[in-house]
């Protein structure tokens, strides 16, 4: 289980707590986190679920997919350095006490 922060466009931050496996996208989305849209459940084909992960803990992600790459061409806001889809980003231990940023918009 990983305690994830996420940090609204406004400043407004929120912790939740994820089983191992549940994407950060699944994470906001249950717990009614404003932000994150997810319009394709998931699956990696939308780029609703934009979010500026904390640059300081990029190393311990997963590298994002060539599929991913493509999608962050496609957001709504700014991209930056720390841009991930949540969808693709799954909870471990390892990641416990990850923020990371909502952008003001994703449409």
């Amino acid at each position: 289980m990983a305690k994830i922060t996420y940090i609204d466009a406004g400043g407004q931050s929120t912790s939740v707590a994820l089983a191992d496996g549940w994407s950060l996208m699944q994470g906001a989305t249950t717990n009614g986190i404003e932000g994150i849209v997810g319009e394709c459940g998931g699956s990696c084909a939308c780029a609703t679920c934009h979010c500026y992960v904390d640059e300081t803990r990029l190393a311990d992600l997963p590298a994002p997919s060539e599929i991913e790459l493509a999608m962050l061409e496609n957001v709504a806001a700014e991209r930056r350095a720390g841009s991930r889809l949540a969808c693709q980003i799954k909870a471990s231990p390892a990641l416990d006490g990850l923020i990371v940023y909502l952008p003001e918009c994703q449409e």
